[in-house]
Order: C-alpha cells, then structure tokens, then sequence
C-alpha cells in the first residue's frame, strides 16, 4: 500500500546552508526561525491552545538528502564521520522516508506562524506536522545513548575587533541575537572531525542575510574573521 503526505507549511530560518547547523535542535538557543503554515492550518483554529505550550515537536523532510536508494548504514559525525553504523541507531540526515524530527522552543503564536528558537532546519524546510511537547511523557530521566552520552565538546570562540563591530551592527538590523548565534554555532565545531584545518584556510556559512568566515588559529580554537552582506 503506498502512503502520501503533504507540508502543512515551511521554516524561515536564520540557516541558508546546511554547514554550520547544530547537529541537533536545542543547541544553539539563539537559532531562530518561524514556521509558515499553509492553508487550511493557517488560519488560527488549527493552533488554538498551542500558547499553553513551551516547546513543539516538529516532523519534517530532509529536503535537501531525498535520496532514491535507501541506505543501511552511515558514518554519523558524533563517530567522527569515520565509522559505519546501521541508519537506526542514529539521526542522521539520509533517512529511509527522509523524515526528520525536533523538538524546538516555541517563542510566539500567531494565527498562521509560529516562532520558533533552538532550530537547527535549514531554510524552507517542509514540516510535516506538529505535537506538543509533554514533560511527563517525553523527559525520561533514565533513558541511554552510549553513542551520544553528552552534548557535544565546546571549543573557544575569540573575534578579530572588525569582525564583532559587524555582527553587533547587524544584530541592530536584524533584531536577531546574532552574535550569540555565530559563537553557539561555531563553537560546536562545525567542520568534519576528520578533517585537519590550516591557520591559513578559511571557512564560511550564511546565517540570516550574511556570510560569517572564520579559520582555526590553532588546533580547538576559532576565530572569527568578517562578516560579508549578501545581496538579495
């Protein structure tokens, strides 16, 4: 039997790219978006009560990792990317239906969007549906994940002077804690743990309307380098 489904709307996020975005969801508090719904959902039935609610869990599609062969196993970057496990034991983006799930901090209701913090979905990510996060239900004191024990390891972030003066300017222009958000983002470290930077090479991810580049002055440690508007 075959099975359709259908967006019930789409995430604005501050994430234009995948690089960069916290491998999960409640990492990066500064992370924000906003769910568009789409008609019939938009209209404010169809969130009536959700203002009781703290935090949402969100299904959605990986859209951007559809793939048409599934796959049994893949090397996750908590393993270091090095080491192949099978696909359910972990939350990795090549999934068999290329379903995905959050749970986020819902800031604001409003009749046909929901404002969102602690993302980590990319840009025009379709949601699927959405269910009410339930402390008693959903908090499991107990429970285990020998592969993912912690959140991951923080490294340092420093600024060259520039570099700060820009974000803080563009904060002011957003509205958005951006400064936060580059340090919460980076200092997850986003490159692939296999990799090995030079001081020299630099690296890059667009965030709301810029790209933030920065390079590793040493090993563990992040500067951040300028920040670059992009034209719309």
């Amino acid at each position: 039997m075959t099975y359709s489904v259908s967006p019930i709307g789409f995430v604005r996020s501050c994430f234009k790219e995948k690089f960069a975005i916290p491998r999960q969801p409640q990492l990066a508090p500064a992370a924000r978006g906003v769910l568009e719904l789409l008609p019939p959902f938009d209209q404010g039935d169809a969130v009536q009560g959700l203002e009781q609610v703290s935090h949402v869990w969100l299904l959605f599609l990986f859209h951007q990792a559809l793939e048409q062969q599934p796959r049994l196993k893949v090397r996750p970057p908590r393993l270091g990317g090095n080491q192949a496990v099978g696909v359910f034991s972990t939350r990795a983006t090549h999934r068999p239906n290329g379903i995905g799930q959050s749970v986020v901090r819902l800031e604001r209701v409003e009749p046909g969007r929901l404002h969102l913090s602690g993302i980590d979905l990319l840009d025009g990510t379709p949601v699927l549906d959405i269910k009410p996060y339930v402390p008693y239900a959903d908090c499991l004191p107990e429970a285990r994940n020998a592969m993912a024990e912690g959140a991951p390891q923080l490294i340092p972030v420093a600024w060259q002077a520039e570099a700060l003066q820009q974000a803080q300017a563009h904060a002011l222009r957003l509205g958005e804690p951006l400064v936060e958000l580059i340090e919460q983002c980076l200092a997850q470290d986003p490159r692939p743990a296999y990799q090995q930077p030079e001081p020299e090479r630099r690296y890059g991810a667009r965030l709301w309307d810029l790209d933030v580049h920065w390079h590793y002055p040493e090993p563990g440690r992040i500067c951040v380098l300028d920040l670059q508007r992009v034209a719309p």
